[in-house]
């Protein structure tokens, strides 16, 4: 038997386009030049960047404008 919480659900991380695309309706490009702005948060791990998911979801809870 497996609980499930709310918050397993969510990652804690994800491809940054994915992010970009699921959060912000953004496509490949401007998923990452949102990362590069700050705009979407994100880790790196070695080369590769990592869109941190749940710090995006209460960033934009708090402050909708934060997209614009």
């Amino acid at each position: 038997m497996t609980k499930t919480t709310e918050n397993s659900e969510v990652p804690f991380t994800e491809d940054v386009p994915a992010l970009g695309k699921r959060m912000l309706g953004l496509g490949r490009a401007a998923s990452y030049e949102a990362a590069k702005r700050g705009i979407i948060p994100v880790i790196r791990v070695g080369r590769k960047m990592r869109g941190l998911t749940r710090v995006l979801e209460a960033r934009l809870a708090r402050d909708p404008e934060q997209t614009a």
